[in-house]
Protein backbone atom coordinates (compact mmCIF):
# COMPACT_ATOMS: atom_id res chain seq x y z
CA UNK A 1 0.00 0.00 0.00
CA UNK A 2 1.35 3.71 -1.37
CA UNK A 3 2.05 5.56 2.07
CA UNK A 4 -0.91 7.69 1.11
CA UNK A 5 -3.12 5.15 1.43
CA UNK A 6 -1.53 4.06 4.77
CA UNK A 7 -3.71 7.11 6.34
CA UNK A 8 -6.49 7.28 3.77
CA UNK A 9 -10.20 7.11 4.62
CA UNK A 10 -12.61 4.60 4.51
CA UNK A 11 -14.18 6.06 1.30
CA UNK A 12 -10.31 7.11 -0.21
CA UNK A 13 -10.03 3.04 0.23
CA UNK A 14 -12.92 2.25 -1.66
CA UNK A 15 -12.05 4.14 -4.54
CA UNK A 16 -8.03 3.57 -4.46
CA UNK A 17 -6.18 2.73 -7.97
CA UNK A 18 -4.55 -0.38 -5.70
CA UNK A 19 -6.66 -3.78 -6.35
CA UNK A 20 -4.77 -4.37 -2.51
CA UNK A 21 -6.28 -1.26 -1.17
CA UNK A 22 -9.92 -1.96 -2.21
CA UNK A 23 -9.54 -5.23 -0.97
CA UNK A 24 -8.11 -4.58 2.60
CA UNK A 25 -11.24 -2.08 2.18
CA UNK A 26 -13.90 -5.02 1.96
CA UNK A 27 -11.54 -7.64 4.17
CA UNK A 28 -9.00 -6.44 5.82
CA UNK A 29 -10.04 -6.39 9.32
CA UNK A 30 -9.84 -9.96 11.18
CA UNK A 31 -13.36 -10.41 12.22
CA UNK A 32 -14.16 -10.06 8.31
CA UNK A 33 -11.51 -13.14 6.99
CA UNK A 34 -12.74 -15.03 9.58
CA UNK A 35 -16.10 -14.65 9.38
CA UNK A 36 -15.74 -16.08 5.61
CA UNK A 37 -13.15 -18.77 7.17
CA UNK A 38 -16.33 -19.69 9.35
CA UNK A 39 -19.05 -19.77 6.36
CA UNK A 40 -16.34 -22.03 4.49
CA UNK A 41 -16.41 -24.43 7.34
CA UNK A 42 -20.05 -24.55 7.32
CA UNK A 43 -21.00 -22.52 9.98
CA UNK A 44 -24.17 -20.02 8.45
CA UNK A 45 -26.55 -18.73 11.06
CA UNK A 46 -25.21 -15.71 13.31
CA UNK A 47 -25.09 -18.04 16.69
CA UNK A 48 -22.74 -20.26 15.42
CA UNK A 49 -20.62 -17.59 14.35
CA UNK A 50 -20.90 -15.80 17.30
CA UNK A 51 -20.66 -18.72 19.43
CA UNK A 52 -17.46 -19.81 17.47
CA UNK A 53 -15.47 -16.48 17.26
CA UNK A 54 -16.73 -14.63 20.82
CA UNK A 55 -17.98 -11.81 18.87
CA UNK A 56 -20.10 -9.76 19.84
CA UNK A 57 -23.43 -9.02 18.31
CA UNK A 58 -22.83 -5.43 17.51
CA UNK A 59 -19.13 -6.10 15.74
CA UNK A 60 -20.61 -9.53 14.24
CA UNK A 61 -23.84 -7.65 13.22
CA UNK A 62 -22.10 -4.99 11.42
CA UNK A 63 -19.41 -6.99 9.57
CA UNK A 64 -22.47 -9.14 8.33
CA UNK A 65 -24.04 -6.05 7.12
CA UNK A 66 -20.71 -4.95 5.24
CA UNK A 67 -20.05 -8.42 3.35
CA UNK A 68 -23.45 -8.81 2.16
CA UNK A 69 -23.45 -5.53 1.28
CA UNK A 70 -19.98 -6.16 -0.53
CA UNK A 71 -21.24 -9.44 -1.93
CA UNK A 72 -19.01 -11.57 -0.45
CA UNK A 73 -22.36 -12.99 1.47
CA UNK A 74 -26.07 -13.31 0.98
CA UNK A 75 -28.44 -13.99 3.07
CA UNK A 76 -30.95 -16.86 2.28
CA UNK A 77 -34.00 -18.83 4.05
CA UNK A 78 -32.67 -21.40 6.57
CA UNK A 79 -32.19 -24.75 5.39
CA UNK A 80 -34.11 -26.47 8.00
CA UNK A 81 -37.55 -24.12 7.22
CA UNK A 82 -37.76 -21.86 10.12
CA UNK A 83 -38.24 -18.55 10.10
CA UNK A 84 -34.33 -17.78 10.42
CA UNK A 85 -31.85 -17.15 8.08
CA UNK A 86 -28.34 -18.24 7.23
CA UNK A 87 -25.65 -16.87 5.49
CA UNK A 88 -24.00 -18.44 2.35
CA UNK A 89 -20.75 -17.16 0.02
CA UNK A 90 -21.43 -15.63 -2.77
CA UNK A 91 -19.34 -16.76 -5.96
CA UNK A 92 -16.99 -13.44 -4.99
CA UNK A 93 -16.84 -14.61 -1.56
CA UNK A 94 -15.66 -18.41 -2.51
CA UNK A 95 -12.94 -16.56 -4.60
CA UNK A 96 -11.54 -15.67 -1.24
CA UNK A 97 -11.16 -19.40 -0.89
CA UNK A 98 -7.83 -18.45 -2.20
CA UNK A 99 -6.72 -16.30 -0.09
CA UNK A 100 -7.52 -17.93 2.99
CA UNK A 101 -5.36 -20.86 2.03
CA UNK A 102 -2.13 -18.67 1.46
CA UNK A 103 -2.54 -16.83 5.45
CA UNK A 104 -3.16 -20.53 6.60
CA UNK A 105 0.29 -21.68 4.64
CA UNK A 106 1.94 -18.33 5.35
CA UNK A 107 0.67 -19.14 9.70
CA UNK A 108 1.62 -22.17 9.17
CA UNK A 109 5.20 -21.59 8.08
CA UNK A 110 6.25 -18.43 10.11
CA UNK A 111 3.48 -18.32 13.40
CA UNK A 112 3.58 -22.00 15.24
CA UNK A 113 6.76 -23.44 16.68
CA UNK A 114 8.15 -26.97 14.71
CA UNK A 115 5.80 -29.68 15.70
CA UNK A 116 3.41 -27.29 17.35
CA UNK A 117 -0.53 -28.37 16.59
CA UNK A 118 -2.32 -26.90 14.85
CA UNK A 119 -5.91 -27.24 12.32
CA UNK A 120 -4.49 -28.29 8.96
CA UNK A 121 -6.45 -28.19 5.49
CA UNK A 122 -6.95 -31.65 3.81
CA UNK A 123 -8.16 -32.64 0.17
CA UNK A 124 -11.86 -33.87 0.37
CA UNK A 125 -10.15 -36.95 -2.30
CA UNK A 126 -7.32 -38.86 -0.46
CA UNK A 127 -7.64 -36.40 2.76
CA UNK A 128 -4.13 -35.38 1.75
CA UNK A 129 -2.73 -31.48 2.68
CA UNK A 130 -3.58 -28.80 0.25
CA UNK A 131 -0.24 -27.83 -1.63
CA UNK A 132 1.77 -25.10 -1.16
CA UNK A 133 0.31 -21.69 -3.06
CA UNK A 134 2.48 -20.86 -5.32
CA UNK A 135 2.43 -17.71 -7.77
CA UNK A 136 2.70 -18.44 -11.60
CA UNK A 137 3.61 -16.51 -14.41
CA UNK A 138 1.63 -16.55 -17.77
CA UNK A 139 3.57 -19.96 -19.36
CA UNK A 140 3.01 -21.19 -15.87
CA UNK A 141 6.41 -20.85 -13.98
CA UNK A 142 6.25 -19.88 -10.44
CA UNK A 143 7.09 -16.26 -10.16
CA UNK A 144 8.25 -14.29 -6.81
CA UNK A 145 8.24 -10.39 -5.96
CA UNK A 146 11.62 -10.38 -7.50
CA UNK A 147 10.47 -10.98 -10.81
CA UNK A 148 7.01 -9.19 -10.64
CA UNK A 149 6.04 -5.45 -10.66
CA UNK A 150 3.17 -2.74 -10.29
CA UNK A 151 2.60 -0.86 -13.37
CA UNK A 152 1.12 2.03 -11.64
CA UNK A 153 -2.03 3.39 -13.37
CA UNK A 154 -1.17 6.67 -15.47
CA UNK A 155 -4.10 9.78 -15.35
CA UNK A 156 -2.35 10.11 -19.03
CA UNK A 157 -3.52 6.54 -20.22
CA UNK A 158 -7.01 6.82 -18.60
CA UNK A 159 -8.19 9.83 -19.73
CA UNK A 160 -8.80 11.09 -16.15
CA UNK A 161 -7.65 14.68 -15.07
CA UNK A 162 -4.13 14.56 -13.32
Amino acid sequence: MRRTEMGASKEALATAECPVARAVDVVGDRWSLLIVRDVFDGLCRFGELQRNLGLSRNILTERLRTLVAQGVLETRPAADGTAYHEYGLTEKGTDLFAILVALRQWGEGHLFAEGEPHSVLLEVDGDRPVGKLEPRDADGRPITYRNAYVRKVSHESTGAPG
